[in-house]
């Protein structure tokens, strides 16, 4: 429960930082989501690993619904009048109101990339017998922040962003996305470790339905 939590408040925190894009040493390539988004592929490598394929897949939806209720409520917010003596009022806006575009550019790679991820880990794991986190997790993460960031940028920051600036922010996303789980995992491996012992689970998916929208 602990992980799931985590896992739905750093998607619905990713969306509204990507609508800033940060300047380290003049480089213009990374959005403020980088700060929190890489922990849910790694929540997502925990909880497979440990629960299985099933588990996540109840995860996923359930981040998924929230984050349109948040983004329901900002649109919500956004309507309503605003007092005469508050000048926040654009700076709002432009969160809340640019977020349902980042919400469905978001949602529609979050979808695509968490369940690829899910689906690499949990085949893999079977494939190597257990044996291999560390491989697994990073091909499933390398895989899966690739179809994310091919599906979001484009639907997110098209014809606000040149494509060709766009393309360059693609790739440095899915690298540094990719170099944050080697660095954490050992951290993640420790994690996974704990987590078997404490909780006495180690779930193999076989024989199981890969269907992700069978809860």
């Amino acid at each position: 429960m602990l992980l799931a939590i985590v896992f739905v408040v750093s998607l619905i925190t990713a969306n509204l930082l990507e609508t800033k894009v940060l300047n380290f040493f003049n480089i213009t390539t990374i959005t403020a989501g980088m700060i929190i988004f890489p922990l849910s592929y790694i929540i997502n490598d925990c909880i497979v690993e440990v629960w299985g394929f099933r588990r996540i897949t109840l995860i996923i939806w359930i981040a998924f619904v929230m984050n349109f209720i948040v983004v329901a409520i900002g649109l919500i917010a956004v309507h309503l009048p605003a007092a005469a003596y508050w000048n926040g009022e654009e700076h709002f806006n432009f969160i809340f109101g640019f977020a349902p575009r980042i919400v469905v550019a978001s949602l529609l790679a979050f979808l695509s990339g968490s369940f690829t991820n899910a689906y690499i880990i949990s085949k893999m794991k079977i494939l190597h017998k257990g044996k291999r986190f560390s491989l697994r997790a990073i091909v499933s993460t390398f895989v899966g922040e690739t179809i994310d960031s091919i599906i979001f940028f484009p639907i997110a920051f098209g014809g606000i962003i040149a494509w060709g600036d766009l393309v360059v922010l693609m790739g440095t996303q899915i690298i540094l996305k990719s170099m944050c789980e080697v660095v954490v995992l050992p951290v993640t491996t420790r994690v996974v470790r704990l987590l078997k012992q404490i909780e006495g689970e180690d779930v193999y998916d076989d024989n199981i339905s890969y269907n992700i929208l069978k809860l």
